[in-house]
């Protein structure tokens, strides 16, 4: 099977091409903010360094969030142009299952990705290799990051914490519990290599239209119409717009 990963729903941009598990290509850029402006020709010039033709591509897998609203709605517009243009299978990933995927399968412990979400919140979730597969343990989440430090703690479980622990989210934090660790700085950047074995292994979805961003927490402009709009729905919201 040839896969195409993609991942903009954070600061890093990532794309591989793998083909039946094999990494052929991937190129990973931290250091850019605009997505949009970048990621169709990196996956030109990957294309061109493995010489793929578009059509070639069997099955588009995206990390579809949580994370950074713009960078989640580049990457999945872009997947799903590209999969109803080409027709090919699609799977969305979540973008903290991908974090977590950079743990080896033969650790015991508990896996907890957390991307920062700004205000002293987290993205986050609780993963654990199992028999050579990865379980979610704690759903995908929003919450404080002091408040998720305290869920850990009552797990009573040896955990290892993957992400970029920023100066903002360590000024709300408090103390970090005794039965939890920080793994090293790299672990925090997503493998697109990752995403694609994760891809090659889920169910793609039977309409592409289906596979939504996965943001976790309302916009900022959705926030500001339920302010002036008390009492009333999200589905009013949507409605309107």
């Amino acid at each position: 099977m040839k896969v195409l990963a993609i991942d903009t729903s954070n600061h890093p941009m990532s794309v591989a091409v793998v083909e039946d598990d094999q990494l052929l290509a991937t190129e990973t850029l931290n250091m850019v903010r605009n997505h949009s402006i970048y990621l169709m020709p990196t996956i030109d010039k990957l294309f061109n360094l493995v010489k793929w033709q578009p059509e070639d591509v069997d099955r588009i897998v995206v990390a579809q969030g949580p994370g950074s609203y713009t960078g989640i709605r580049i990457a999945v517009s872009t997947a799903k142009v590209l999969a109803d243009t080409l027709k090919k299978e699609l799977v969305g990933i979540s973008s903290l299952e991908v974090l977590a995927r950079n743990v080896v399968p033969t650790t015991k412990e508990v896996i907890v990705p957390f991307l920062d979400a700004r205000r002293g919140n987290v993205f986050a979730g609780a993963y654990q290799w199992q028999d050579g597969k990865l379980v979610n343990r704690i759903p995908d989440q929003h919450l404080a990051m002091k408040d998720l430090l305290q869920q850990l703690d009552q797990l009573q479980q040896p955990i290892l914490l993957v992400g970029h622990l920023t100066e903002r989210i360590e000024k709300t934090m408090g103390e970090m519990p005794a039965n939890i660790q920080l793994a090293p700085r790299p672990f925090a950047i997503p493998s697109t290599y990752q995403l694609a074995l994760a891809g090659e292994n889920a169910q793609p979805v039977k309409d592409i239209d289906s596979l939504i961003p996965h943001y976790l927490r309302i916009t900022e402009a959705e926030a500001n119409w339920q302010k002036l709009h008390p009492g009333e729905t999200r589905q009013n919201y949507v409605r309107e717009v």
